[in-house]
């Protein structure tokens, strides 16, 4: 069930600056006295550190031990190459090593670093009691997810009910953009151009696609009411619903819940909507940027 809602949500958009309706003249003399322009910070390449995330992420997804060569077959790896960045690993304590099966996995070093994150970022301490009450009122599975700058979303905070039916993700799943409910929010507060939304609308996997005008509505609707749903799209038989979560008046985070479509109905979900709002909105009142 992880991998299948593991695409909800989507990209930031980029600002798009308004053009000036300044006189030709009069924008010459402006530009003469603007401040130059902040230089780019070209990031070079660092192959080391790059196969170091990149067999940290593999060892993360896969969700069970690997040897050398399995690991260094799926990235492309000399072998030889992927043995010293491995054991560095394993003396940052960050992996793990079986003497017995020659096998690696993720280690608890791991958990402290992830531990560090989420003790930062405040939100997940501010939005976990509101979850809470999410999940025990309406019987859904409520989580509190992060946007972030590299085109996904991470769940920072989860709470479930007591209902035999539940969602089953991980607090730290990282997902994919633009999907499902989130991803109609961010559509609509990313300022991106329907030509773009378009191009990545057409990459999205869902179980029953919607046509790309009714999509569109949606997220015009999620811009002007405050809350997006997606029902039985993404995930037949599911129903998503998102509201954002607004930190320096950017959208930072969602909180989002899903629950069985038949539980959900038009009436519920709009309660239900309401009600997270309202949550969303004490919660934005107390995040500091």
């Amino acid at each position: 069930m992880t991998s299948a809602i593991a695409s909800w949500l989507g990209p930031l958009g980029r600002f798009n600056p308004r053009s000036s309706a300044m006189p030709a003249k009069t924008q010459a003399t402006t530009s003469e006295k603007k401040k130059p322009a902040a230089r780019t910070v070209r990031v070079r390449p660092v192959p080391a550190v790059s196969r170091s995330i990149a067999i940290l992420r593999l060892l993360g997804q896969v969700g069970q031990p690997l040897g050398v060569k399995a690991i260094a077959d799926e990235l492309a790896l000399v072998p030889s190459t992927c043995l010293h960045i491995l054991r560095v690993l394993v003396a940052e304590e960050l992996v793990t090593w079986d003497a017995a099966t020659k096998r690696y996995a993720l280690g608890n070093g791991m958990i402290s670093l992830a531990r560090s994150v989420l003790e930062r970022s405040g939100f997940p301490q501010l939005i976990q009691p509101a979850l809470d009450r999410l999940a025990g009122r309406f019987g859904v599975t409520a989580m509190g997810v992060e946007i972030t700058a590299k085109d996904s979303v991470v769940v920072l905070a989860l709470s479930h009910s007591n209902q035999p039916f539940r969602v089953h993700t991980d607090v730290g799943s990282r997902f994919d953009t633009l999907v499902s409910a989130t991803g109609r929010l961010i559509a609509a507060h990313g300022g991106q151009s329907w030509a773009d939304l378009r191009k990545k609308f057409a990459q999205i996997h869902w179980d029953k696609a919607p046509r790309f005008e009714a999509w569109k509505k949606e997220v015009e609707l999620a811009r002007a009411q405050g809350f997006s749903v997606d029902r039985d799209h993404f995930m037949a038989g599911l129903t998503v619903v998102a509201v954002p979560v607004l930190a320096g008046g950017r959208l930072a985070y969602t909180v989002v819940v899903v629950g069985l479509s038949s539980q959900l109905t038009t009436v519920a979900t709009d309660l239900l909507a309401q009600e997270m709002m309202r949550e969303a909105r004490e919660v934005s009142g107390l995040l500091v940027e």
